[in-house]
């Protein structure tokens, strides 16, 4: 999630939400799920470190001058509730609920499950008694409809490396390309684990409520979300960790063994695990959605503190035509995402060195208005951040993930294609759409660098001399990608 006060990154975060709409539609519905059986992905090696499919890009166009009602308070997400069926579990006395009694009992935004009557439900049809009953740590997959993943046994944190993610477009305009979210790859582990779970401990020692934090109400929200990375982690990584009684991690990569009950369930991921998660709740009064909870110790101009209990539209004031042209869709997305179709996407940029946390004032700004003569291409790099968003079922709470991930600019050399589309979208881009990118502080040095590998790429008949450049056929990858990939990380 980009909800952010720099233009560059909130636009990204707009768009997502926007698209996610369509993706929804495109995806997912009945009328267009014969074309999908239609489509032939490309085969790629069998592995248990297998990748996401190629991307479908979907532009539906979105009514641009409707206005979101007074209120969603009328309108559930898909019910779960019939997935207790499944589990059979004794604890749980199963009766068939209406949305009508649902709606008239439903579990306030602001109130704690622990205390409130075992007759309120959560949005996605579970009462206060169904979710005690269940206890800790129930099968998330069955509750949400998303598989556990695969594990990945040839994982070697020492030696992994972020799949190389280039997420370049042309034409380049604001939509986004999504999928459907690859189950194995929603936490993704790579060699800077240590470092990164330092620098955020850092980050929270130092910044307190700015990176972390969880408003009345969220409670369940945090608990279900950090059992449910648990398990995944736990599932996708069984050689990195185990849980012992549903209670002590043991994080063989760290060498440590936490008691999970002994801290608040975010901070047990900002031990653990460096994504960035935050939580939107529903308001039972409107319906519309909210910034509860969050752990974000990877923002570009903004902070948790700043964005902490505000509602979709509020969050994104900054945007341009926010209100005309997205408040609405978004809006409307919101109330009906299932919990069993989760997405995904990446967005880019390019920096000097890799920024992780940049609150507003950061020195590391400076850098952004300049072009230093003196930056050599060696200090530049590809910034992916890789997002996720899913809806949890307990609570129905909707859940962004995102990941930076770093990449030297002098990776493009060999890599097919890459160069020349890079340089096309800087230099034939929009240009209140670069601004919004906020490249022109390394664009100096970056430009010429991709002008002469585009050249050598064709010379040396890694892409046809003259080509239309364009969109990759492999994106949101390059050819050849997952050779180099394996390779680099010797796995």
């Amino acid at each position: 999630m980009d909800i952010i006060n720099t233009p560059e990154s909130a636009l990204r975060i707009g768009v997502i939400l926007v698209a996610a709409t369509a993706v929804y539609l495109i995806l997912y519905r009945p009328s267009t799920k014969s074309f999908l059986n239609r489509v032939s992905l490309r085969g790629r090696r069998n592995s248990t470190a297998k990748t996401p499919p190629r991307s479908f890009s979907p532009e539906e166009n979105q009514p641009k001058s409707a206005t979101s009602p007074a209120s969603y308070n009328h309108a559930l997400p898909p019910q779960r509730r019939e997935a207790l069926l499944q589990l059979q579990e004794k604890a749980i006395r199963w009766r068939e609920v209406d949305e009508t009694e649902m709606r008239q009992n439903i579990l306030p935004m602001t109130a704690d499950y622990k205390t409130s009557p075992g007759n309120l439900y959560t949005p996605t049809g579970f009462s206060v008694d169904d979710i005690k009953a269940l206890g800790d740590f129930p099968d998330y997959a069955t509750l949400s409809g998303v598989p556990l993943p695969n594990p990945y046994l040839e994982h070697d944190i020492e030696k992994a490396k972020p799949r190389p993610y280039r997420p370049f477009r042309w034409s380049y305009h604001q939509t986004m390309s999504l999928t459907k979210l690859e189950t194995d790859w929603w936490i993704e582990l790579e060699t800077t684990y240590k470092d990164r779970i330092a620098q955020r401990k850092e980050l929270f020692a130092k910044n307190g409520k700015a990176v972390l934090d969880a408003l009345p109400g969220s409670e369940l929200a945090c608990k279900e979300l950090m059992e449910m990375v648990l398990q995944f982690i736990c599932a996708r990584y069984p050689q990195h960790f185990t849980l012992v009684d549903n209670r002590i991690l043991h994080n063989k990569i760290l060498g440590t063994e936490q008691d999970i009950r002994a801290k608040p369930p975010l901070e047990v991921l900002l031990d653990n695990v460096p994504e960035d998660f935050a939580l939107m709740l529903r308001d039972d009064q409107t319906g519309y959605y909210f910034l509860r909870a969050a752990v974000i110790c990877s923002a570009l101009g903004w902070n948790v503190g700043s964005k902490i209990g505000k509602q979709l539209h509020q969050i994104h004031e900054p945007i341009p035509d926010y209100k005309e042209k997205m408040q609405f869709s978004m809006d409307r997305f919101f109330t009906k995402m299932p919990t069993e179709k989760p997405i995904q996407r990446g967005s880019w940029g390019l920096e000097v060195g890799e920024p992780l946390y940049m609150p507003p004032g950061d020195p590391h700004e400076a850098l952004r208005k300049l072009q230093d003569p003196d930056l050599h291409i060696k200090d530049c790099t590809l910034r992916v951040d890789w997002q996720t968003l899913r809806r949890l079922p307990l609570s129905a709470s909707v859940v962004f993930n995102f990941k930076a991930l770093f990449a030297p600019i002098t990776e493009f050399r060999d890599e097919p294609g890459v160069p020349a589309l890079v340089s096309k979208v800087l230099t034939e881009g929009k240009q209140n759409l670069m601004e919004y990118k906020g490249v022109w502080h390394v664009q100096h040095v970056i430009l010429p660098k991709l002008e002469e590998w585009a050249q050598e790429q064709e010379e040396k008949g890694l892409v046809p001399k003259n080509w239309q450049v364009a969109t990759l056929d492999d994106s949101p990858w390059y050819k050849g990608w997952e050779e180099k990939w394996h390779r680099q990380q010797g796995f």
